[in-house]
């Protein structure tokens, strides 16, 4: 492929949008073009990357037993209205009617239209286990659709989904799927790491995410260097001891007041001890019913092991009204001792269990009590005590004692354990060897490709550009011809091209009329994975220039002609 005939386009500037450098790099070294917030043209090179990456997803795929398919990107409102997503999804779904007024969505998933679909077709146990996948645009209506691809409105995504007879076949879907999701990374030149995580808006009982690390990462990842524990924030569990919250002695209770102190740090502040003295109490509406959730005053509430310990389909923080009319106070003055309702039920972080000297809001605007004995003086249920916090650096592993360490991650893959919670919904079933109707066991797994893409330049570049591995690199191997008019250079350079292509590598040869220091510019910028120069120059010195993409300038290796496609194929091997 010549560079003349390709339509690339590079930028010596940073756009003015982007934040994190995958994101810069990937408009500078023209692999996509901004259309609008949150949606992106792909340009040749960055088509050739996505392509390169699905080849490897649908191997991956296809070695682990699942079918390829196709399914719509308009999805009827019926299927979502039967596993009731059609109201849970929210906002973040694109909805439409066609002319007929008939509701649809564009796709931010496919658990209802594979379940239908598989519903039609899978009748007997004979036909399972099956695991269908496909390779499909998915749209969501992000709120800020920032960092490129990694957070955009239209995306690729890979897909799949199983469905077993048995919990226990499901589980081996599920690890053949697992160790499919580490081959895919591994083939791109990611290093991602698989973590417990929270099953979110898709549903089930158990799931793992894929998290390449990196500082520009959305989410936290907990690890424990001594058993391997690795899991998402939403999900990381601590270990504490009872009693650990508060230094008292069973003192009286003694009512202060705190004019104007407000926050946990205010009030820190005003009082002159620190925040770990404090019960921090928030009143949250659980599926609409108030309750009091309390922890640690330097520690904050996790609201989807909240949600999950309530067992809510939804949790957010109270409106002003439903805090005064629940406590007698406004935030800020609100504790576990004596709210205004009686019944408002009080659950608290595991780590306040047997807490006694804590300081807690007095139920009263601009006051606090002290010498809080939370199993003397407030009215909470021994079961009402769970694990509620965001976990942090230095915390204890729930595991093996070890202290866990917070990392960013960008989240490539996703694999759960669904469990029957659509087949139920759509009565998917199967007949049994005694013809026995039984319920289908789901799981579900997705990789974002082109996220994929996006990860591997933010995990894999330097001060000079994107550094490619070669299985996703757009050309493996970039022939910078200095001397487009010289014969004998350009020959030299037809004749290494066919050779290599020969080979089975890829090749674009840099034919413009352009200064030297331009093209390597340009090579390093875009990355590809070997760069060979080949000029008069060098050739009346007898070699061309051979050198893998990375800093090391020793790396460069001067080789004669007819020896430079085993030297290349050596360094792409």
């Amino acid at each position: 492929m010549k560079w003349s005939k390709l339509m690339i386009q590079t930028l010596r500037e940073d756009p003015g949008d982007a934040e994190i450098d995958s994101h810069k790099l990937m408009v500078r070294a023209g692999l996509m073009k901004k259309a609008a917030g949150g949606l992106y043209t792909y340009l040749p090179l960055g088509m050739r990357v996505l392509n390169k990456v699905q080849r490897i997803v649908r191997e991956e795929m296809d070695r682990a037993g699942a079918q390829e398919i196709v399914m719509p990107i308009l999805q009827p409102a019926e299927l979502w209205k039967t596993s009731g997503r059609w109201e849970s999804m929210g906002p973040g779904m694109f909805r439409l009617k066609d002319r007929g007024a008939h509701d649809y969505a564009l796709s931010p998933t496919a658990e209802e239209m594979v379940t239908d679909l598989v519903k039609g077709v899978v009748s007997s146990y004979r036909q399972l286990p099956v695991t269908v996948y496909q390779i499909q645009w998915k749209f969501r209506d992000e709120i800020r659709p920032r960092f490129g691809l990694m957070r955009s409105k239209e995306f690729l995504m890979k897909d799949a989904y199983s469905f077993d007879v048995s919990l226990d076949a499901a589980d081996a879907s599920y690890m053949a799927m697992f160790e499919a999701y580490k081959r895919v990374f591994e083939r791109c030149g990611l290093k991602a790491y698989p973590v417990e995580a929270d099953t979110g808006d898709i549903g089930g009982k158990f799931s793992h995410e894929f998290h390449v690390l990196a500082d520009s990462g959305e989410d936290g990842i907990a690890f424990c260097g001594g058993c391997g524990y690795a899991a998402n924030l939403e999900k990381a569990e601590r270990k504490v001891g009872n009693g650990e919250q508060g230094t008292g002695n069973g003192e009286a209770m003694e009512t202060i007041p705190t004019p104007g102190a407000k926050t946990i740090d205010e009030v820190s502040k005003f009082m002159g001890v620190p925040g770990s003295a404090f019960v921090k109490s928030l009143v949250y509406l659980a599926d609409g019913k108030p309750v009091m959730v309390c922890v640690p005053g330097d520690r904050d509430v996790n609201e989807v092991k909240l949600r999950h310990f309530l067992d809510a389909k939804k949790v957010e923080l109270a409106d002003f009204e439903t805090v005064l009319r629940a406590t007698g106070a406004n935030a800020g003055s609100v504790g576990p001792v004596k709210p205004a309702d009686a019944s408002l039920r009080i659950v608290c972080d595991q780590e306040l269990r047997g807490a006694k000297g804590c300081i807690v809001g007095a139920n009263r605007d601009d006051h606090h009590i002290r010498n809080v004995d939370l199993s003397r003086d407030a009215k909470i249920a021994d079961a009402d005590y769970a694990d509620l916090v965001v976990v942090r650096d230095g915390d204890v592993c729930a595991k093996c004692g070890k202290p866990l360490a917070i990392r960013r991650g960008i989240e490539v893959g996703h694999v759960f354990k669904l469990g029957t919670k659509y087949t139920d919904a759509f009565k998917a079933v199967y007949k049994n060897d005694s013809l026995e109707e039984r319920t289908m066991v789901m799981g579900c797994y997705g990789i974002g490709v082109s996220r994929t893409v996006q990860a591997v330049i933010e995990q894999s570049h330097d001060a000079n550009g994107i550094v490619w591995p070669a299985s996703v690199s757009p050309f493996q191997v970039c022939i910078c011809l200095l001397d487009p008019d010289n014969a004998d250079a350009a020959q030299v350079a037809a004749k290494l091209e066919s050779e290599l292509e020969a080979k089975g590598i890829d090749v674009i040869v840099d034919d413009r009329q352009e200064r030297p220091g331009v093209k390597f510019k340009d090579a390093d910028l875009i990355g590809f994975t070997v760069r060979v120069v080949v000029g008069a120059k060098g050739l009346a010195a007898g070699g061309v220039e051979v050198k893998r993409r990375c800093d090391d300038k020793s790396a460069t290796r001067v080789v004669p002609p007819a020896d430079a496609a085993e030297a290349v194929a050596s360094l792409l091997a």
